[in-house]
């Protein structure tokens, strides 16, 4: 009794540390567009060394459940969890990194400022991405199944918004080389910020595989995608 409890505290304080990694990559989304949007390389560099804790807390929380797998082999949920868990947290992480690249993107332009239609584009991506990310954390720690299967909608919304950059992008080209290379790098901000919905997209994705056993989609016998059962009882 005293080591499952100790394995139950053990897997609390990881189930916390992924709820607050989640929390960085979020300060991170934030803070990578106002290092972009405000053309300031201090921010950028401040972007940078946050992602260095970011990745700290990710091999910490790896480091972590793998020794809980491997001395404790758990069972059912728990396993379902902690497998999950390894996951999850290699997506935060990647958001973390494609802040760092939107931020880097800023040097790349400095000092020209963003004309104003991909700024707001971009304003919007940004708290497109925060929102996803959320709902993707609070799906986690209420194990909700709801929030999770909504991520895919909302992941239409950054579609959208990415074909609106792009759009915008092409309806302003310039054949000058150096127009050519800004709009490169708006491009692919825009795709960063598609990227990460796909990250929160694929974090939800595995909250739903840790409380049923199923993905969101799996195919049947007879080739059609059904949707996953509903969630497991307790020690299942």
């Amino acid at each position: 009794m005293e080591i499952r409890k100790a394995f139950h505290e053990e897997m609390g304080e990881i189930r916390s540390d992924v709820i607050r990694l989640g929390a960085l990559a979020g300060e991170a989304i934030q803070a990578g567009t106002n290092a972009f949007l405000d053309e300031d390389l201090s921010k950028v560099d401040d972007v940078v060394q946050a992602d260095v804790g970011i990745d700290a807390l990710t091999h910490s929380i790896e480091q972590r459940t793998c020794l809980l797998l491997a001395q404790q082999q758990p069972m059912a949920v728990d396993l379902r969890v902690l497998v999950s868990i390894l996951r999850i947290i290699h997506e935060v992480e990647r958001i973390g990194d494609l802040m760092v690249k939107v931020a880097k993107a800023g040097r790349r332009m400095y000092p020209e400022p963003l004309e104003p239609r991909p700024r707001g584009l971009i304003n919007r991506m940004r708290d497109q991405a925060a929102a996803q990310l959320r709902l993707a954390v609070d799906a986690f720690a209420d194990q909700d199944m709801s929030k999770a299967r909504a991520l895919m909608d909302m992941d239409d919304v950054m579609d959208e918004l990415q074909k609106e950059l792009f759009q915008y992008i092409f309806s302003q080209h310039d054949s000058g080389d150096t127009s050519l290379q800004r709009s490169v790098s708006i491009a692919l901000v825009g795709r960063y910020y598609e990227r990460i919905g796909d990250h929160a997209a694929n974090f939800a994705d595995r909250v739903e595989f840790m409380v049923t056993g199923h993905f969101a989609y799996e195919s049947t016998d007879d080739g059609q995608a059904s949707v996953s059962s509903q969630p497991d009882g307790p020690g299942s």
